[in-house]
């Protein structure tokens, strides 16, 4: 993808670089393009016995698998795509609550909300790529969208048009909408959770703990600026939390020390709370390519073939 300012694998680029082309569509499928490019292997999962239905055929899939009788009648590429391929059902969460529009860079920098609507963006091609169903929630202290899965290929500009409408709304309430995920799931599906994880400890993690109980996948993308990691090196400030709107005036340098013991510490504990329940756990800063969170995405899928 080149129009002068992203000159790399879109995979690999600047989330800054990406988000200020402002064209989810074509941005999210150049970085899966890209992706799929550096892969060694097709990412496909194997394929079963019993054939399903065609599809288009899109750039880097397995050609072993074309329909060649298609090909002969319509002059169209086609891929042969089986049952094995569709039985996965997703949900792709994301939180649109204010904290997820703070940047530490300001107006220069990409948001939290930004990222995640990105990241989501890209993850909903390549599950459709795959022949997977993918479902959209957005959510703050309520459901704020919701799209059903569906594995058609048209579902996917819903799904974009569904991101690109989000505004950061109110408080961060994540339980809710993993609770109504678990019940729409009637089958064994997978989770993206998509979050800064500003929000009541307990209560998300009990909602985890219950979509795992009812035997769903979880892939938790922990969503962070940059900035939230450790504070300004000195001077006096004040913090405002765009949540509540509470403000604490204070001295960044007395804090800076216990401030990123406290960040490093809830960072460990959604890892480690994480890994007791056998989910997966990602932190993804703001500033990190898009296309390693792909990998991560692709060895849990690989999983639960």
């Amino acid at each position: 993808m080149t129009d002068g300012r992203v000159s790399v694998r879109p995979d690999l680029a600047d989330p800054r670089q990406l988000a200020a082309l402002d064209r989810l569509e074509l941005v999210s499928r150049g970085i899966v393009e890209g992706f799929l490019i550096g892969l060694h292997r097709s990412p496909h999962r194997g394929f079963s016995v019993e054939f399903a239905e065609n599809r288009p055929y899109y750039r880097g899939d397995d050609i072993r698998f074309v329909d060649w009788r298609m090909y002969a009648r319509s002059d169209r590429w086609y891929v042969k795509q089986f049952e094995e391929e569709t039985n996965l059902r997703a949900y792709i969460l994301v939180d649109a609550s204010r904290s997820m529009a703070w940047s530490s860079g300001g107006d220069r920098a990409i948001s939290k909300l930004d990222y995640a609507r990105l990241l989501a963006a890209t993850l909903a091609t390549l599950l459709l790529r795959q022949g997977d169903a993918v479902g959209l929630v957005a959510f703050d202290d309520r459901v704020r969208a919701h799209l059903a899965p569906r594995a058609a290929r048209r579902h996917r500009t819903a799904i974009l048009r569904s991101l690109e409408a989000l505004r950061p709304g109110g408080v961060t309430e994540a339980a809710g909408a993993m609770r109504d995920v678990a019940i729409r799931l009637r089958r064994r599906g997978l989770v993206v959770l998509l979050s800064d994880l500003l929000v009541e400890p307990e209560t998300t993690r009990r909602a985890l703990h219950y979509l795992r109980h009812r035997g769903h996948e979880v892939l938790l993308f922990h969503v962070m600026d940059p900035g939230e990691r450790e504070l300004p090196a000195g001077g006096d400030a004040v913090y405002f939390d765009p949540e509540t709107g509470e403000e604490l005036r204070t001295s960044s340098a007395a804090l800076r020390h216990a401030y990123a013991e406290a960040v490093e510490g809830a960072i460990e504990g959604w890892r480690r709370d994480c890994r007791r329940m056998n989910a997966d756990y990602h932190l993804c800063p703001t500033d990190a390519p898009l296309g390693p969170l792909l990998g991560e995405y692709l060895e849990k899928r690989a999983r639960l073939a």
